[in-house]
């Protein structure tokens, strides 16, 4: 059967072209302007289609054709964890680059994934524009809010919303989001309690909030949640959301307490706990184990 062709925008790490090349499909081109995340895209993909720079200076023309545009567009401008200045900030018009590709390509099959506030941001406005910008393009659309634990099998409390727009109403008729699937995955078949992790990821006694860490984090292998000041414990076992800036903002670090103390997930678990496979890997990530 011939593949259908896919072509994604925004790539990151690949992580909607891994769930598109799981499901046969073959990617021809991607686009990521992030010099870190492309290293390790190619790390994982390799190097045959990945166009590397900024979407608004690649002209729709030098495109392969594909049948299926994909992109997670950038959710910060319409995140509640942001300013929510949506269209307002930079990266929230990077939708309008979506709209300017699938106009000069027209593909069979429009895919978007952002956060779930797309659907209230600036009472529904946000929203209305999407819709109808693939509207006026004859695209027949369909959307849900899928919750990672609910639908991927993983252990992450991770609600987003996922667009499927078609150009053709068969198309449309014959597709439905998928059912509910049972979470057997759980946190601690990913974070190992008993198994030291390297010095880097641990909390000493001379860290300010180590007294903290002691008081409320109580419960070995559950993950705790830091956040706007705060140390919550996790509802369910499960993981909290992790978000993009968790590596750079001290105040939004998932903190979990094994046999040795309290540590942040390290870098594997933080890709397991996205769903990634333990083949993927970041770009540095077997020098760094061979250097701990």
């Amino acid at each position: 059967m011939e593949k259908y062709k896919v072509a994604s925008l925004f790539a990151g790490i690949g992580g909607i072209c891994l769930g598109f090349k799981q499901a046969g499909f073959e990617i021809v081109w991607a686009n990521e302007i992030d010099d870190a995340a492309c290293k390790t895209y190619r790390h994982n993909f390799g190097d045959s289609y990945l166009v590397q720079g900024d979407i608004r200076k690649i002209a729709a023309a030098s495109i392969p054709d594909f049948d299926v545009l994909a992109a997670g567009f950038p959710c910060q401008p319409f995140s509640i964890a942001g300013k929510q200045r949506g269209f307002q900030d930079r990266r929230g018009n990077l939708f309008f680059e979506i709209a300017r590709i699938i106009d000069e390509k027209r593909p069979r099959v429009v895919f978007l994934e952002n956060v779930p506030n797309l659907l209230n941001h600036d009472d529904g406005k946000t929203f209305l524009v999407v819709g109808t910008t693939l509207l006026q393009f004859g695209y027949y659309v369909k959307y849900a809010l899928l919750p990672a634990n609910e639908y991927g099998n993983v252990p992450q409390t991770r609600n987003r919303i996922y667009i499927a727009a078609f150009r053709d109403l068969e198309d449309c008729d014959r597709f439905s989001f998928p059912k509910p699937v049972e979470l057997t995955v759980k946190v601690s078949d990913i974070v190992d309690i008993h198994k030291k992790q390297h010095e880097i990821y641990y909390y000493t006694k001379d860290d300010a909030l180590y007294k903290t860490f002691k008081r409320v984090v109580r419960e070995k292998g559950r993950i705790y949640n830091m956040f706007g000041g705060r140390i919550r414990r996790t509802k369910y076992p499960l993981c909290p959301t992790l978000v993009a800036d968790m590596g750079v903002c001290k105040n939004r670090i998932p903190i979990v307490k094994d046999d040795f103390g309290y540590r942040k997930l390290t870098l594997r678990e933080c890709l397991a706990l996205q769903g990634f496979e333990k083949k993927i890997l970041f770009s540095e990530y077997d020098n760094y184990r061979k250097r701990i």
